[in-house]
């Protein structure tokens, strides 16, 4: 099932998670909603921020300054505005970018820090973290879900497909099948896999689905400093790299995966925020034993989390928020070539929406799930069910 490496108390996580896919909620879920997500978010934040200024620090002697971000319009003016490079791609993207900003996603939200150093013609940015946006990360969770039973489903059908070849006496391969009766046999196999999950019977492997990224950090690095830079990050304390990722092509930057072992005394010593103690007041938390509950809550969970580095030229960070490869169609394009779009995938996505979602309400109760997955639905419906989380009235009022 699902493991959020960047997270504490990651198997309560997948456990709730795999006993809302089987309608399965209870009603401890919704205290436990509440510490999962915003003391995770809480601890992240605070361990991003150490982890990053100690790995700028490695590549820059001159001080930092950071600047909260929550649009991507920071990010993307902050590239724009120092540019310490210059060559006709370079010229193009930027030339793009200031004729007609509003075609780059400025107001996507982005939940983050920008990192500067003071340069000769002002601040220069070296880079940025950020934390992955629960609608992100929901969709996220939904799309490896989605995946892993889409594969179950497609073998399912291939078996139904092995049946009929053996019964016809011909090998599979010279199985001729009209089209009309694949999707019959795609449909079937998933009304049974939809039957499974209705009964309480396992429908996934024992595959364990990870997700690394919650938490990131982005660093522009000219490429001759690169593998220098790798090595330092090798040494810096309470670090390991674990996974190493090159990418070339449209979008040439390294990948790593970073076990990081927080100090998790000095980061739980400072008390919340007031934000999040009226956050937590809300969902019923007593604020004046928030912060004990906080401590409590890392220092019971696990010694490490896992974090992704970024290196990547200026040229590089032009293209992944101005060019060909914009973060932001990337996640378009996902959303449109998604192999499965069926009942079970549309259900799946809003029920994870629906986890955060619940978090970020101000309801303290549980209740029953909103959805089965195994029924069906209209998107009119999860409108409706957000809509009453979050008490919007309804336009619509008949008298």
């Amino acid at each position: 099932m699902i493991t959020i490496t960047s997270y504490l108390h990651r198997s309560a996580l997948q456990h709730l998670i795999r006993r809302w896919m089987y309608h399965q909620a209870d009603p401890a879920d919704a205290e436990a909603i509440t510490r999962l997500v915003h003391f995770n978010n809480a601890f992240v934040s605070r361990y991003l921020k150490c982890f990053a200024e100690q790995l700028f620090g490695q590549l820059h002697a001159a001080p930092l300054v950071a600047r909260a971000s929550t649009r991507k319009a920071d990010l993307k003016d902050a590239i724009v505005n120092h540019c310490p490079t210059r060559n006709p791609r370079i010229e193009e993207m930027l030339s793009g970018y200031r004729v007609e900003p509003g075609k780059f996603y400025r107001e996507t939200p982005f939940n983050g820090l920008l990192y500067f150093v003071q340069g000769v013609d002002g601040p220069a940015i070296v880079g940025s973290s950020r934390i992955k946006r629960s609608r992100r990360l929901g969709e996220k969770i939904a799309r490896r879900i989605i995946d892993q039973i889409y594969t179950s489903i497609k073998d399912r059908a291939e078996l139904l497909a092995r049946d009929r070849a053996l019964r016809a006496g011909v090998p599979v391969a010279s199985l001729i099948t009209p089209p009309e009766e694949m999707i019959a046999e795609f449909l079937g196999a998933e009304s049974r896999l939809l039957e499974d999950l209705k009964m309480g019977r396992p429908i996934l492997t024992e595959e364990n689905l990870v997700i690394q990224d919650v938490a990131g950090v982005k660093v522009i690095v000219e490429d001759d400093r690169r593998v220098r830079l790798v090595e330092q990050i090798a040494l810096l304390d309470r670090c390991q790299i674990v996974e190493i990722e090159e990418h070339r092509g449209k979008y040439n930057a390294v990948n790593l995966i970073v076990r990081y072992t927080p100090d998790r005394e000095a980061l739980t010593a400072a008390s919340l925020s007031t934000a999040m103690g009226e956050r937590m007041g809300l969902r019923g938390y007593d604020p004046t034993d928030l912060q004990r509950q906080f401590r409590q809550f890392v220092l019971t969970a696990e010694p490490y989390v896992h974090l992704e580095v970024i290196l990547c030229n200026y040229q590089e960070m032009l293209e992944s928020e101005l060019g060909t490869c914009m973060h932001e169609d990337r996640i378009e394009q996902q959303r449109i070539t998604q192999q499965y779009n069926g009942q079970l995938a549309r259900n799946i996505e809003f029920l994870i929406a629906y986890l955060f979602a619940f978090a970020a309400s101000t309801r303290t109760e549980m209740g029953e799930l909103p959805i089965r997955l195994w029924d069906r639905y209209l998107p009119d419906y999860f409108d409706e069910v957000l809509m009453g989380l979050y008490g919007i009235p309804r336009v619509e009022i008949m008298e």
